[in-house]
């Protein structure tokens, strides 16, 4: 019961921050800042070929996004193990935890795409990816070496 508690918990943070403009992981008193939807933005006008979406980000390489892709990182990472968790035992557990955490992954930044002041990006949904596939490498490769 714990495991799937931590895992919806985690799923409505990521959320959460996701849905909340103009974001600094610098500076905490944005991390309340009311959310605003981006009206004009349709699914097509974000995921049409060519769109934002599929380009590299267009700010520079300091602190600020330093720590945003190493909370995009851990934060995923961290959920990926919680979908192995709430996963039965069964075969392919590692991939299919993987795969709702890319899903998902796919889904929040399509979600940042509609909010002023943010932009969902799939090298996001890459970075994210990775996380969860080192976590679950770790996980299983700690696992393989305490059967032996």
């Amino acid at each position: 019961m714990l495991k799937r508690v931590l895992l919806i918990l985690l799923l409505l943070a990521i959320s959460k921050f996701s849905h909340t403009p103009h974001l600094l992981v610098t500076d905490p008193s944005t991390w309340t800042n009311s959310s605003v939807w981006d009206y004009n933005a349709t699914l097509w006008s974000i995921l049409h070929p060519g769109s934002e979406f599929y380009t590299s980000y267009t700010y520079g390489f300091d602190l600020e996004f330093i720590l945003r892709k190493i909370a995009h990182l851990s934060f995923f990472g961290i959920l990926g193990l919680l979908f192995y968790w709430n996963l039965k035992e069964q075969r392919y557990r590692y991939l299919k935890a993987w795969l709702c955490l890319a899903a998902f992954a796919f889904l929040d930044e399509v979600h940042q795409a509609f909010i002023i002041g943010r932009d969902g990006r799939i090298v996001d949904v890459m970075i994210d990816s990775c996380g969860a596939a080192l976590m679950l490498f770790i996980l299983y490769k700690v696992r393989k070496s305490s059967t032996r």
